[in-house]
């Protein structure tokens, strides 16, 4: 049973991934198409159904999976890496709350950030799950 949970905790994690990548970067182009225009209006089409579609129901299953293996004791609480990679879990998930801002923002054309600051958080997922696969695989602490 374990063995399922690790393999759909991992799928998940790749899509909600996928998600957390790809949306900022639309994000960017969004920031610089016209206000009204049909550009704007299809990236408006485009973010909300990779974010409700795919991006947070991704999250949920990676949490929920993620859950199910802690709650089958295959965790060691007792080393430090755990903690460390929860805490990253727990802020990507922030930034997924950000995400979802900028995402209403620009949905009622009330974005004031400039392209390059969705240019620089776009960078903000990655640097996480570098540090996350490294405390699961690695475990340096």
């Amino acid at each position: 049973m374990i063995e399922w949970f690790k393999a759909l905790h991992v799928i998940s994690v790749i899509a909600w991934m996928a998600g957390m990548l790809y949306l900022p970067r639309l994000f960017v182009y969004h920031s610089v198409a016209e206000t009204g225009s049909v550009q704007s209006e299809t990236f408006k089409i485009m973010e909300r159904r990779l974010f409700r579609a795919i991006t947070t129901p991704a999250m949920i299953a990676t949490w929920v999976f993620g859950l199910a293996m802690v709650g089958h004791g295959i965790v060691d609480w007792g080393s430090i890496w755990p903690w460390v990679k929860a805490a990253f879990v727990i802020a990507l998930s922030g930034v997924h709350g950000l995400y979802a801002r900028h995402l209403k923002a620009f949905a009622q054309d009330r974005n004031d950030k400039p392209q390059k600051y969705f240019r620089m958080l776009n960078e903000v997922p990655t640097v996480m799950m570098i540090v996350i696969v490294i405390m699961v695989i690695v475990k340096p602490f």
